[in-house]
C-alpha cells in the first residue's frame, strides 16, 4: 500500500490507519461504523482512509476518507466516534482531505479537479459538515430502487468542490457557497392585458386543462418584467409593454410543482381586433381569447381567478392563492 501522508491544520490530523487502531474504532462501534469494519488493507475500491487523531493527548475520533469514482473525482466520505461528535472535528477533517485531494501531485496531493460527497437528504449534521467544510450544494440524485445505502434511501444530496473554485478564505467563495444552498423560490411572471371592454386576455394551454394570463417562468438572472415581455411575444407574437406591477400572488406547492412567486403586470388595454395578429406557439397555447370575469372563473382554476380579480384592483398587493 502506498505510504499516506500526514495531513494537519493544527487542530486535527489525518494520518494513515493503523491495525492498532482497529480497538479504538470498533469500541465506538454503532451502526455509523459498520461499514468501515473488515476491511484490513483499508483501501479497497481506490479508497485513501485516514484516521482523524486529535492532540493532547493523542486520540482518535473518527475516520475520513477519499475515494477515485470517476476520472479527476473523488468521493470523500467521513464519520466521528459517537463520544466525539458535534464539535468541528468532521468538518476540519473534511476540509484537510479535500484540500489535499485537490492539490497538485508536485505539491504532494492527489491533483484532483472535483471532489465530492453524496449525502441521504435527513442526515442533517452531515448536511452541515459539507457546507462548513466549504462543498457547494449542486443539487439532488435519485437513486435507482435497492441502490441506497438503506431500503428507504432514494436520494442523495450532492456537494462538491472543485480544485479551480476560489479558496475558501476569499469573500466570493464564501458567497457562492451561501448561494448553493439557500432557498430558491420559482418566479412566474404573467400580464394583465384588457380590450375596450374591459375583458381579460386570457389563453388556453396546452399542458393543462384551465386557462390562464399570458406569461411564463423567470429565467435565472433574468428581469420578472423583461421576462412577462419576452413570454407574451414567444407564446403570442405580440410586443406589449410590461407597466406596472399589479399583484404578487404566492402559489403554495400543487399538482407536482413547488412553491412559486407569481408577479401579475399591467399589459395596459388593447383593441380587441390584437387578436388578429396573433400569431400561438403552438406547443404551448391552443387559443387566445378576452374574456368577462364570468368566463374567467368558468375557465380557470380558483386561485388564478382570485388572482386575476386581484390584479383588476391593483394597488401592488400581496395575495396568497388569490386571497
Amino acid at each position: 500500500m502506498t505510504p499516506e501522508p500526514l495531513l494537519t491544520d493544527g487542530q486535527i490530523t489525518l494520518r494513515p490507519v493503523r491495525e492498532t487502531d482497529r480497538d479504538a474504532i470498533e469500541a465506538g462501534h454503532d451502526e455509523a461504523i459498520a461499514h468501515w469494519l473488515g476491511d484490513v488493507a483499508w483501501d479497497a475500491d481506490g479508497r485513501r482512509t485516514f484516521v482523524v487523531e486529535v492532540r493532547d493527548p493523542a486520540t482518535a475520533v473518527g475516520l475520513c476518507s477519499v475515494r477515485a469514482t470517476a476520472p479527476g473525482t473523488g468521493e470523500l466520505t467521513w464519520l466521528l466516534f459517537p463520544d466525539h461528535r458535534g464539535v468541528g472535528h468532521a468538518t476540519r477533517a473534511v476540509r484537510v482531505l479535500g484540500d489535499w485531494a485537490l492539490s497538485d501531485l508536485d505539491q504532494g496531493g492527489l491533483g484532483l479537479g472535483r471532489v465530492e460527497a453524496r449525502i441521504e437528504p435527513g442526515n442533517s449534521r452531515s448536511l452541515r459538515v459539507a457546507t462548513r467544510a466549504g462543498l457547494r450544494r449542486e443539487g439532488v440524485a435519485r437513486l435507482a430502487p435497492g441502490t441506497g445505502e438503506r431500503a428507504d434511501t432514494a436520494e442523495k444530496v450532492v456537494f462538491a468542490r472543485l480544485s479551480t473554485d476560489p479558496p475558501l478564505s476569499d469573500p466570493v467563495a464564501f458567497r457562492s457557497l451561501l448561494n448553493s444552498f439557500l432557498p430558491r423560490k420559482r418566479a412566474i411572471s404573467q400580464m394583465l392585458v384588457r380590450d375596450e371592454a374591459g375583458r381579460v386576455l386570457l389563453c388556453q394551454l396546452t399542458y393543462k386543462r384551465d386557462w390562464d394570463l399570458p406569461g411564463g417562468v423567470v429565467e435565472v438572472g433574468e428581469s420578472p418584467r423583461l421576462a412577462v415581455e419576452r413570454e407574451v411575444e414567444e407564446e403570442l407574437g405580440l410586443g406589449v409593454a410590461a407597466g406596472e406591477l399589479l399583484v404578487t400572488d404566492w402559489l403554495p406547492p400543487w399538482g407536482g410543482w413547488d412553491d412559486a412567486v407569481c408577479l401579475v403586470f399591467d399589459g395596459g388595454t388593447a383593441p380587441s381586433s390584437i387578436l388578429d395578429e396573433v400569431v400561438k406557439q403552438d406547443r404551448e397555447i391552443r387559443s387566445a381569447e378576452f374574456c368577462t370575469l364570468e368566463q374567467v372563473h368558468e375557465r380557470t382554476a380558483d386561485f388564478t381567478a382570485r388572482r386575476i380579480e386581484a390584479a383588476l384592483r391593483g394597488g401592488g398587493r400581496f395575495t396568497e392563492s388569490g386571497r
